[in-house]
């Protein structure tokens, strides 16, 4: 009987923790560097990494640098070797906090929040503040927020010979849907 208890009690905790967090591992980051007249510069990465506390709207993301694909070949060899030498630094992470955030007021309107935290890539960690907006979707808590990032901010070198043809300011969106 004791067994029993045990087992039902482990149940009931592991049930309430699982509650408490919402994540997903299917998360997207969308970036664009482009400059006018010259080539597209832009990637995707579809496995990104995020948690949500739902208790506290502590939010923690994470993207792994060589699962951004580009178009072309050549470009993405050139984001992980040259750029963001993604064998020193394989992944950026973004650790913060949804203000004001609280679950029983999330419904089918998209409402924004602010978050606050730090994001950390090409080993240089920079505080920044974001809008997400936030809204009950079908396959759960939906998340987006679009954001400007700077190269210099996380010294990422672009060469001489292709800094006409690259920005320095990197627009990035991200959108999970979090379960």
């Amino acid at each position: 009987m004791k067994k029993i208890t045990l087992l039902f009690l482990i149940f009931i905790a592991n049930t309430t923790i699982a509650q408490e967090k919402m994540m997903t591992d299917k998360g997207i980051i969308n970036f664009e560097a482009s400059v006018p007249f010259f080539e597209e510069v832009k990637a995707i990465n579809q496995k990104t990494y995020c948690v949500l506390v739902t208790k506290t709207g502590e939010i923690t993301c994470w993207a792994i640098i060589k699962n951004f694909q580009f178009e072309r070949n050549l470009m993405e060899e050139h984001f992980n070797k040259n750029y963001m030498q993604s064998h020193r630094f394989p992944k950026a992470t973004f650790k913060g906090i949804i203000e004001k955030f609280d679950l029983k007021n999330i419904n089918s309107t998209a409402n924004e929040y602010l978050i606050k935290g730090k994001i950390t890539m090409h080993g240089k960690s920079k505080k920044i503040i974001v809008i997400g907006t936030i809204k009950k979707g079908a396959q759960g808590i939906e998340l987006i927020s679009n954001f400007p990032l700077n190269t210099d901010d996380f010294k990422i070198e672009i060469p001489f010979i292709v800094r006409s043809k690259i920005s320095k300011n990197v627009n990035t969106q991200l959108y999970c849907v979090l379960q």
